[in-house]
C-alpha cells in the first residue's frame, strides 16, 4: 500500500499544495495515491535555493557527502519492501523486478559513497624545457554549481539515483523533476534525503508536468541539465542555452547471434527473452532487433517462440508474473498500431500481437520491412523482431543501419568477431555474450547518434558535474 498523499520537496523540506496529482495503479487503473504539485513560485524558490546552496555544498566536506550517501544506503535497505511495492504499483513493474531495481538503487548510492572520497586530481609535469624549470602543476575537480535533472517513468528509482547520487558526491545542489506518471519513488528518496544535514537548498524534488518544468531547462542559473527520456531531449538541448547538457534518449537495441552459438541456444534464448521482455520491454536497452546467423536461425526462432509463449502475464503484484502492463493504454495502443503496420507491410507474426487495455502480449515478428516503425524507431514495449544474416560483416551493417546507438549485444565464441564488433559497431557499448540490456551501475553508459550525448555511471556523471581547476607553482 502507498501513503494517501506525498509532499514534494522544496529546499530540503516537505511541502503540501492545494493542487494534487493522481498516481494510478498501472494494472488496475485505480487511483493509488496523490502527490502535491508545486506552482511556478515554488519552482523559482527551488532554483534560488539551489543557487544559494552552491557555496555551502562546495564547502561540504567529502566525508560529510559520503555520510549522507551511506545514510541513504542504510535507509533504502530498511525500506526495501516499501520501495518495491511503490514501484510495482506506480510503474506496473513485476514485483520481483521491482525488488531488483531497489537493489540497484542501493548499489548506485553505495558506489557514489565510495567515489565521493576518492582522489579527484593529478600532478602535472610542467618542466618540459629549461625555461620551465621550477614550475609544477596540480589539478583538482570542483563542483560546477546548481544542476537540473529530468527523469522518465520506466526506472523511477535507479534513473533518479544515477543523477541524485553523483550530484551529492560531487557537491552540486540539484532540482529534480521526476516523471509525473511515476513520482512516488523519487519522493521517497526525498524523504530519506530530508533526514540528513545536507545544506539548505541542496535538493528540491518537484513532480511537475512538462510545460511547467521549462525553467529547469532554460534557466541560466543552472550549470548542467541531465535528461533521460525520448527524442524531445534534442529540443530541450536547443533551449538549454550555455549550460552543459547530457542526454540519454534510448534506442532500438540489436543483438547478434553468431553461427557458433548452436550448442548454446538455450542460454542465448533465456537471455534474449529477458532482454526483450523484462519490464514489458520498457527499457532504453531492451532487445528490439535480433540478428541471427542463417545456420541457426530456424532453431533459434523455434526456441524463442516456445519460450515467449510460456511467459506469464497479469497482475505485477503476483511473484510469478513476468510481464505486466505497459505504462498506460496509450503506450500500448501506439506499439500495437506499429505491429499491425508491419504485419500489413509483409511482416510475419510469430507469437503475441494482441492487446487488452495497457496489456500487450509479448510479440515476436520476422520479415519486417527495414523501413517499418517497429524496426526504425524505439518500440519501448514487449516486442522484438528476428532477421537472418550470412556473414558477420553483414550483421554489423544491419545493426548499424539505425539512427540510434546506445548498446548492442553479440553472442559469439570468436575473439575476432567480438573485437570486430567492438571496433565497428556504432554504439556507446558492446556487450559480448549477453544482451544489450546488461548494465552495471559503475560502468559508463550512454549512446551515439540519436541515442544521446555524454555518459552516465557514477564516476562519469561526477566528471560532468565538476570542472577542472588548475594551480601552477613556481619554486622560489
Amino acid at each position: 500500500m502507498l501513503d494517501k498523499t506525498y509532499p514534494y520537496y522544496l529546499a530540503n523540506r516537505a511541502q503540501t499544495s492545494n493542487t494534487m496529482l493522481e498516481v494510478r495503479d498501472k494494472y488496475s487503473g485505480r487511483v493509488a495515491t496523490r502527490v502535491a504539485v508545486p506552482d511556478a513560485k515554488a519552482v523559482e524558490k527551488a532554483i534560488a535555493a539551489a543557487v544559494k546552496a552552491a557555496t555551502p555544498m562546495r564547502e561540504y566536506k567529502p566525508w560529510a557527502r559520503q555520510a549522507v550517501l551511506q545514510h541513504c544506503v542504510a535507509r533504502f535497505g530498511e525500506r526495501r519492501d516499501e520501495l518495491a511495492q511503490a514501484l510495482c504499483i506506480e510503474a506496473g513493474k513485476p514485483i520481483r523486478d521491482a525488488a531488483g531495481e531497489v537493489t540497484r538503487l542501493i548499489e548506485t548510492f553505495r558506489i557514489a559513497a565510495d567515489e565521493s572520497v576518492r582522489s579527484n586530481g593529478e600532478t602535472l609535469n610542467l618542466e618540459l624545457s629549461s625555461r620551465l624549470d621550477g614550475y609544477h602543476g596540480y589539478t583538482r575537480r570542483v563542483p560546477i554549481g546548481p544542476v537540473s535533472f529530468i527523469t522518465p517513468f520506466n526506472f523511477p528509482l535507479n534513473l533518479v539515483a544515477h543523477k541524485v547520487a553523483p550530484a551529492i558526491a560531487a557537491g552540486c545542489p540539484f532540482v529534480l523533476k521526476p516523471s509525473e506518471k511515476t513520482p512516488v519513488g523519487a519522493l521517497i528518496i526525498g524523504q530519506v534525503l530530508a533526514e540528513t544535514d545536507l545544506p539548505r537548498g541542496a535538493f528540491s524534488i518537484l513532480p511537475l508536468d512538462g510545460p511547467h518544468a521549462a525553467p529547469l531547462v532554460e534557466d541560466e542559473r543552472f550549470r548542467l541539465l541531465s535528461f533521460t527520456g525520448g527524442q524531445v531531449g534534442w529540443e530541450l538541448k536547443a533551449r538549454a542555452g550555455r549550460k552543459k547538457v547530457t542526454l540519454e534518449l534510448g534506442g532500438n537495441a540489436a543483438c547478434i547471434v553468431d553461427a557458433d552459438q548452436g550448442p548454446k541456444l538455450d542460454r542465448v534464448v533465456e537471455r534474449l527473452v529477458f532482454g526483450a521482455f523484462y519490464q514489458s520491454g520498457q527499457s532504453c536497452i531492451s532487445v528490439q532487433r535480433i540478428v541471427a546467423h542463417a545456420d541457426i536461425y530456424e532453431a533459434l526462432k523455434r526456441k524463442l517462440v516456445a519460450a515467449v509463449r510460456k511467459l506469464k502475464t497479469g497482475d505485477p503484484k503476483k511473484p510469478d508474473v513476468f510481464l505486466g502492463p505497459m505504462i498506460d493504454k496509450a503506450a500500448a495502443e501506439r506499439l500495437h498500431g506499429w505491429i499491425d503496420e508491419a504485419r500489413i507491410a509483409g511482416g510475419r507474426l510469430l507469437c503475441g500481437g494482441k492487446r487488452e487495455g495497457a496489456m500487450l502480449q509479448a510479440t515476436l515478428m520476422e520479415n519486417v520491412p527495414t523501413d517499418a516503425r517497429v524496426n526504425r524507431l524505439e518500440a519501448f514495449g514487449p516486442f522484438a523482431l528476428l532477421a537472418p544474416f550470412t556473414i558477420f560483416d553483414e550483421a554489423i551493417a544491419m545493426v548499424n543501419d539505425s539512427d540510434f546507438g546506445l548498446q548492442a549485444g553479440v553472442f559469439t565464441d570468436s575473439l575476432d568477431h567480438a573485437m570486430r564488433a567492438w571496433n565497428r559497431l556504432e554504439q556507446g557499448g558492446v556487450i559480448v555474450n549477453d544482451v544489450p540490456s546488461f548494465r552495471v551501475d559503475n560502468m559508463p553508459y550512454g549512446g551515439v547518434k540519436l541515442s544521446g550525448l555524454g555518459r552516465e555511471g557514477i564516476r562519469w556523471a561526477i566528471e560532468d558535474m565538476t570542472e577542472v581547476r588548475l594551480m601552477v607553482i613556481r619554486e622560489g
